[in-house]
Order: C-alpha cells, then sequence, then structure tokens
C-alpha cells in the first residue's frame, strides 16, 4: 500500500557513457545520430578488433580507485548538482540505490593478475559494490537506506521502483537513483558475442536495428547514469508515475516464447500508475535488436499498449551499456525528452515495424512506457510522464 500520493519527480540527472562526461555529452551524442561506440583494434582476447562505446580513463579525472567508482560518483555529483540548481534541497532522509550487475570488474581484475602481491591489505574492500556506496553517502552527509540491485539489464527499472517504494513508505525523503555497470572488459565482451547477442565486427548502426530487418543483436556501452528522486521540486524533468517487476522463472538466456511474465509486468506497470494503454504515448523499449527481445516487446506493444504508441529504442546510439547502467541510461533520455521536447530516437536503417520513430522527433506530452527485459528473465516496467499532468 502506498502511504503517499504526492507525485515523485526526477529532478537531477548525471551521467557517464560512451559519449562522454555529463548528461549534455549523452543528449548531444543523440541527437547528432552517431553512435558513441568507436573502433578498438586488436581489442578482443583472440586479436579481433571490436567496435564498442568504452568509457576510457581519458575521461575520468582521478577520483576513486577505479574506472567504475569514479564513474559513479561522477554522475551522482553531476545528479545532485543539477538537482539543486533546479531548486531541490535535500530533506533529512536521502538514500540511494544502486543497479549492478557484477560490481568492479577491474578491481577483480587486478585481485586475479596479481595474485595477492602489492595489494593495500584493505583493498579487498573495494570489491564490494557497496563502498562507493557509503564512500558518496559519507561525502554527502547523507543517512538514509542504501541498496544495490543485481537483476541485470532490468536492474535500472527496479532501482527505480526501489527509490518509489522508500519515498512512498516514508522510509526517505530523496533517494539518488544510480545503474552503474563498466563491464567492456575483453573477456566479458568476448563471452557476450559468443552468445551470440553482441556484435563487435561492424559500425552498431548497421548492426543493432531494433524492429528492423536484419537486425544483428547489440552494440556493447558502457555507463553510469544517476537521477534525483524527490517530491519537492520546482522544476523536475518528468515524473515517475508506476511500475512493476516479474521474472519469467524460464531459462538461463532465453525469453519465455509465451512471453507472458513479460505482458504481465508491462499490463501490471500500468495498472499501478492508474493509466490506461491509450495514455501511452511512447515505448521506450529495451530494444537491444535480437529477435526474441523484438517478438516479446513487439507483443507488448501491440497486445498491451494498443499498438497506437510510438517506439524506440536508444542502444544502436549509446549501445547496450549491461546491467543497471541500461535502465537508467534509457530513462534519463525519456527525461531529458520531455524537457528538451524531442524524443531523440535514431534514424531507421531498414524496413521495419510501422510505429517506430525515425530520428530525432518532437515530443508531446503522451506517456512513456519503459521497459527493460534482462537476461535470465528479469522484467521491469515503468510508466514516467511529463513534469505537469
Amino acid at each position: 500500500m502506498h502511504t503517499q500520493t504526492t507525485p515523485i519527480k526526477i529532478t537531477g540527472i548525471g551521467a557517464v557513457t560512451g559519449y562522454g562526461v555529463g548528461r549534455e555529452k549523452l543528449w548531444d551524442g543523440l541527437m547528432s545520430g552517431k553512435p558513441a561506440a568507436h573502433l578498438h583494434p586488436g581489442y578482443l582476447p583472440d586479436g579481433a578488433d571490436a567496435w564498442l562505446a568504452r568509457i576510457s580513463e581519458d575521461m575520468l579525472p582521478a577520483d576513486g580507485q577505479s574506472r567504475y567508482a569514479r564513474a559513479l560518483r561522477i554522475a551522482v555529483t553531476e545528479a545532485v548538482a543539477d538537482a539543486e540548481a533546479r531548486g531541490w534541497t535535500p530533506g533529512p532522509v536521502v538514500g540511494m540505490v544502486n543497479a549492478t550487475a557484477t560490481g568492479d570488474v577491474d578491481v577483480w581484475r587486478d585481485l586475479h593478475s596479481r595474485a595477492g602481491r602489492g595489494r593495500d591489505r584493505r583493498g579487498f574492500i573495494q570489491l564490494l559494490p557497496s563502498t562507493p556506496l557509503s564512500d558518496l553517502m559519507r561525502a554527502n552527509d547523507w543517512h538514509g537506506p542504501v541498496n544495490s540491485i543485481s537483476a541485470v539489464c532490468a536492474g535500472g527499472g527496479n532501482a527505480l521502483l526501489q527509490a518509489r517504494s522508500w519515498l512512498n513508505d516514508g522510509h526517505a525523503t530523496d533517494v539518488v537513483v544510480v545503474g552503474t555497470d563498466l563491464l567492456a572488459t575483453p573477456e566479458i565482451l568476448a563471452e557476450f558475442v559468443q552468445l551470440g547477442v553482441a556484435v563487435t565486427d561492424i559500425d552498431p548502426l548497421d548492426a543493432c536495428r531494433p524492429f528492423q530487418e536484419g537486425s544483428r543483436g547489440f552494440g556493447f556501452g558502457e555507463g553510469s547514469v544517476a537521477m534525483v528522486l524527490t517530491r519537492r521540486s520546482a522544476q523536475p524533468y518528468a515524473q515517475l508515475l508506476g511500475g512493476s517487476m516479474s521474472h519469467d522463472g524460464h531459462h538461463a538466456t532465453n525469453i519465455d516464447p509465451s512471453a507472458e511474465q513479460v505482458m504481465r509486468c508491462a499490463a501490471e506497470a500500468l495498472r499501478d500508475a492508474g493509466v490506461q494503454p491509450t495514455d501511452i504515448g511512447y515505448f521506450n523499449a529495451h530494444g537491444p535488436g535480437t529477435a526474441q527481445c523484438d517478438a516479446a516487446e513487439t507483443r507488448m506493444h501491440a497486445e498491451i499498449l494498443g499498438g497506437a504508441a510510438a517506439i524506440f529504442s536508444v542502444k544502436p546510439l549509446a549501445g547496450h551499456c549491461q546491467g543497471g547502467a541500461s535502465g537508467t541510461l534509457e530513462a534519463s533520455v525519456s527525461a531529458l525528452a520531455y524537457d528538451r521536447g524531442t524524443i531523440p530516437a535514431p534514424h531507421r536503417v531498414a524496413d521495419g515495424h510501422p510505429r517506430l520513430l525515425d530520428g530525432p522527433t518532437p515530443a508531446t506530452d503522451g506517456l512513456t512506457l519503459k521497459s527493460s527485459l534482462g537476461i535470465g528473465g528479469h522484467n521491469s516496467c515503468v510508466v514516467l510522464g511529463p513534469p505537469a499532468r
């Protein structure tokens, strides 16, 4: 049961993505229609080249012990500063939730490569996904609840709904939500290529064609994207109206062909938000360009949304950032779209779904359903709306 009904607002956004540091780099990159990915010669373990939207060391100042910790801190710091510039003042109980699939892979890699030699005896603490969160809580003098969520690509949506629950139940006055995954190591990237879902041998705009003919899968990306959620904001980007979560309970990698739990998740998200399918103007799809996700989300669009909403996915541009960063990045794009009056959709490159947007499109006040489908059967859907309804 929800104990409060005042709208929950997204009032600050911070980002580190393959486009660079800052939400403006993300927005400008998407609007340019050019992918964040670059060709990395000899990147894969077998010496093959790879297209990927990796966050380089050069993007990140020395603020933390690893790329992961630095990207997370930069994204949160920018989101908080942005929220304060838009009139937000932290309440007495600020919490934080981070969605991540694996935490800090670079630190784990270093641990195993050194085999215990030459490390700080307390360096193992940096292995914990909670450590960067604790550092930020201490630096900002925040004392609300803190949590890390691991639900692979559904994690960002789950984190938004965790924050909503805390705000509704009075456990926090404000919550900083962040999704962080920097997984593009050569070894991990090679595993996704072997699974047949990641495409590294061609430009991602050619490889990743969600809801279009000829799609081969997704280009790999990295990111850390943060948002401040609160009930007190004079200039919010958007509202979080509701959502739902489910699990297929079917297979380690494949979506249940019946898509029963995917469909239920979307239908319950609409009910939870108190909206009708006709209220949804935009379907911000998970859209990784894989055959099974395209099929499931095409059914979701037709059977749950009634087939009218405009469809888009930014994965051909930003890359599939994996884990929690996927959902938070894509939700933040919808929030920015309401604020700036444009949906930064990629251009079509082939024949596809008739409701698929073709390039940047003027935004209306229609609501957005954001879906996230994670490997192993994790599903989340959230409903977003413009700042005032």
